[in-house]
């Protein structure tokens, strides 16, 4: 029998039967569109891990304080925390205080270990903005108190005008550097912000630059919404006493491990009752990386685990059409049809449902990306989950018909012309 005839009998026997080859086809439906899906919010993720990272450096290492006991540290003769209380009066309790960093430390840490390329001290908190063309302040607006030195660590550019310098930050003068969407929507443009105005919690400060847009989080902040001004500034007028200011350094990706090892050994002998998080972006960034990849591998083994359920769907399916047409079977035995045709047919026939199921699939999950934008998830559509999806479909459609394309090709032909 020629291929021709085989695919003719093929497609008779599906158009007769459309809505039964509808409902077998289901479970491949939903698993196509169900890896499409998967590889789109696999992508989706990456993407957003790439965005979230894109300002930080490999090689940036973060030192956030934790709380140590007050007397411990007096007894010891570490330095306290600026503007901390000492014990109350003759109590012998130890009382926690949070062991504040200082530009001391970071004098100190810089002096000491050679392998940091760049270092500063920042500290955020909120504070309301007013200027330009707002009609009403803006409130809870990032403030970033820090050293000019935060700049090529987080690697932001200037759109206009100059990040935070050495004079400003020992001179505490009254500049600040505004965010790029900020700067907009305060003054229409850059250019338009640059050498004005501002009013930063009631205090008039003068706009020293504008951040090129960046259109991601760094260090917790939204780069394009937020205020930085000199620390020494933030620290005097901005900052309540119980901020707790980080110290972010630079180091080379192959040194990140020393430099945290010694800088670990160096605030020890300064605090050592503190208890400070060490952490390197590297690490972050690769963390984040496996959490995505982890929820992709998730999602992938409950598509596998429907197209399972749709392949064993198929498999019913063809047996039930196997009983139903074994007399066909027997007249096209005894007309002279190879077992390898017989096999070939039901075969194909199960091919044909599964890719059937798998472009409907396909289709449906590309149809609906655009409403995944409601949810909040991000999805990033690929050819490669299309290609994939139906790949999974014939291999489903050709595993799972096999057998029940076998029995069919093994029925003898009296058998099956008597039934």
């Amino acid at each position: 029998m020629r291929i021709s005839e085989i695919i003719y009998l093929v497609m008779v026997n599906i158009t007769q039967n459309k809505f039964k080859v509808i409902l077998t086809s289901l479970g491949i439906i939903v698993g196509a569109a169900t890896i499409v899906m998967v590889i789109a919010i696999g992508q989706g993720g990456q993407k957003d891990v790439e965005e979230q990272f894109k300002n930080l450096n490999a090689g940036t290492i973060e030192v956030k304080n934790g709380s140590s006991t007050m007397t411990m540290m007096m007894n010891s003769g570490a330095r306290p925390s600026a503007g901390s209380s000492g014990p109350s009066g003759g109590g012998s309790s130890a009382s926690l205080a949070s062991t504040q960093l200082s530009q001391e430390d970071v004098e100190e840490l810089e002096f000491f270990i050679s392998g940091i390329q760049a270092i500063a001290l920042a500290a955020t908190t909120t504070a309301t903005v007013n200027g330009g063309d707002l009609d009403d302040e803006l409130s809870g607006v990032d403030i970033v108190g820090t050293m000019p030195e935060y700049a090529p660590i987080s690697n932001l550019e200037m759109a206009v005008g100059e990040f935070i310098t050495d004079d400003m930050l020992d001179n505490k003068s009254g500049y600040v550097i505004l965010g790029n969407t900020l700067a907009i929507d305060m003054f229409g443009s850059e250019i338009a912000a640059y050498d004005q105005d501002v009013m930063v919690d009631g205090r008039q400060y003068n706009v020293a630059g504008v951040l090129q847009r960046v259109g991601s989080v760094v260090n917790d902040v939204t780069v394009d919404d937020a205020v930085y001004m000199p620390y020494s500034t933030a620290n005097k007028y901005i900052f309540m006493p119980n901020i707790t200011p980080q110290i972010i350094a630079l180091a080379e990706v192959a040194d990140v491990e020393t430099v945290i090892a010694q800088m670990e050994v160096l605030l020890r002998e300064l605090y050592p009752a503190a208890n400070f998080q060490i952490s390197d972006a590297g690490s972050q960034i690769q963390a984040a990386q496996s959490s995505a990849n982890t929820l992709s591998m998730l999602l992938m083994s409950v598509a596998i685990i429907v197209f399972i359920v749709g392949g064993i769907g198929i498999m019913n399916v063809l047996f039930v059409s196997i009983q139903e047409r074994t007399q066909e079977i027997g007249v096209l035995k005894a007309l002279g049809t190879s077992k390898f045709d017989i096999l070939l047919q039901f075969l194909i026939e199960a091919n044909i449902i599964s890719i059937f199921g798998g472009v409907i699939g396909v289709g449906l999950s590309y149809a609906l990306m655009p409403l995944m934008t409601y949810t909040g998830i991000r999805v990033e559509p690929s050819i490669e989950g299309g290609i994939l999806a139906l790949v999974f479909a014939v291999v489903t459609g050709t595993v799972f018909g096999f057998y029940p394309a076998y029995k069919a090709a093994s029925l003898r032909p009296i058998e099956a012309l008597n039934l």
